[in-house]
């Protein structure tokens, strides 16, 4: 029994760096609704990653397709170019991070950090479930902070778009390279260092 219990283990592990590498950023999605149900899903991974004193310092605003002039402010804080093609997206959301903590005024030096672990979550949750985000840094943030007051605590961090990938023969062909490119990764030793600066741990 123990060793079916390390087995079962070493397979989740498995299952769960080959649902990390499927993630990828598509920039061509149908139209297919993301539901509300779905969306409280992939918040409520948010809601569970780590944070410095579990500060939690990730604010979102979340469009839906339907939602018509909120959807349109959301795609407004996108660049010229992200909005080509984020306008099919069925979801936009924009991401903040606060600048102090909450505990005692200070500065959070960590809060970008702490969104990124948190859209790690959402990323992987999403893909878990069939779905597929893509997060944008070429945002307006001046329309961002007209359009929707942003309190001064909170620094514009970033745009995503969600929902299902387009099948690909149904990718519009100014699309079409940019959705098949190979993806690509940097090797271990260029990153993972061990006593020395540049000397491989792998």
């Amino acid at each position: 029994m123990e060793n079916q219990n390390i087995d079962t283990s070493q397979d989740l592990a498995q299952v769960q760096l080959d649902l990390i590498k499927k993630r990828k950023s598509p920039v061509a999605f149908s139209e297919k609704e993301v539901a509300k149900d779905q969306l409280e899903q992939l918040f409520e991974a948010v809601r569970w990653a780590a944070s410095c004193f579990n500060e939690q310092p990730w604010r979102f605003v979340v469009a839906t397709k339907d939602q018509g002039d909120h959807y349109q402010k959301v795609l407004n804080g996108l660049n010229p170019h992200n909005q080509t093609w984020a306008q099919n997206a069925p979801v936009l959301m924009l991401t903040f991070a606060k600048k102090t903590f909450d505990k005692n005024g200070r500065p959070n030096m960590h809060s970008w950090h702490d969104l990124g672990l948190a859209m790690g979550n959402m990323s992987a949750q999403s893909t878990a479930m069939g779905l597929y985000l893509h997060q944008m840094a070429g945002i307006v943030r001046d329309n961002i902070q007209k359009d929707f007051d942003i309190p001064e605590d909170y620094e514009i961090v970033s745009g995503i778009a969600l929902g299902y990938k387009l099948d690909i023969e149904d990718v519009p062909e100014d699309l079409k390279d940019r959705e098949t490119k190979e993806r690509t990764r940097k090797s271990l030793n260029e990153f993972v260092f061990n006593e020395a600066w540049g000397e491989s741990s792998f």
